[in-house]
C-alpha cells in the first residue's frame, strides 16, 4: 500500500486527530508508567503511598492458628475421641475432651443428634447454644 503521507503534508496530525494515531495516544504511556519520572507529581498529589512497603507482616513461628471443628462434626469425630479415651457416656450426656485431639475451639456451624457436653478452649455463642462447654476437662473414667 502506497503511503499516504504525501498528500497529509502540511497537515499537523496527518488525519489522525489530537490523540496521534493508535492506542491510548499521548499520554505518556498506559497505567503507572512514568510516576517515578514525568508524572511524579500527580503521584504525589493522588496517590503518595503509592510506592514503598506499608505495615508489616507477623512471623509465622509465633501466629497462633486455631484447631477448629464445628458442632455437626462431633458426632463424626466420636471414634477418634473414644479411641483416645477421651469421650465417656454420662447417663444421656456424651462427655468429650476435644483437647486431647488438639482441637481448641468449637464453632456453632450444624447440628447434632446427642447430647454433649465438651470441654474445649474457646467456643462460639453458637456453639454454647447447641452444646454445653464444660470449664474443667471431664474426670477420667474410673477403672
Amino acid at each position: 500500500m502506497v503511503s499516504r503521507t504525501r498528500k497529509f503534508r502540511g497537515s499537523r496530525t496527518h488525519g489522525r486527530g489530537i490523540k496521534a494515531g493508535r492506542g491510548a495516544g499521548k499520554q505518556g504511556g498506559r497505567g503507572n508508567a512514568g510516576l517515578h519520572k514525568y508524572k511524579f507529581k500527580s503521584m504525589l498529589i493522588y496517590a503518595p503511598d503509592h510506592f514503598g512497603r506499608h505495615g508489616f507482616k507477623r512471623p509465622p513461628e509465633i501466629v497462633e492458628r486455631h484447631q477448629s471443628i464445628n458442632v455437626g462434626q462431633l458426632d463424626s469425630i466420636a471414634p477418634y475421641l473414644s479411641a483416645a479415651q477421651a469421650l465417656r457416656q454420662d447417663g444421656e450426656k456424651w462427655v468429650a475432651d476435644l483437647s486431647t485431639l488438639g482441637i481448641d475451639r468449637l464453632l456453632g456451624g450444624g447440628e447434632t443428634t446427642r447430647r454433649w457436653s465438651v470441654f474445649v478452649a474457646h467456643a462460639s455463642k453458637h456453639a454454647r447454644e447447641k452444646v454445653e462447654v464444660l470449664a474443667q476437662p471431664p474426670a477420667p473414667p474410673a477403672g
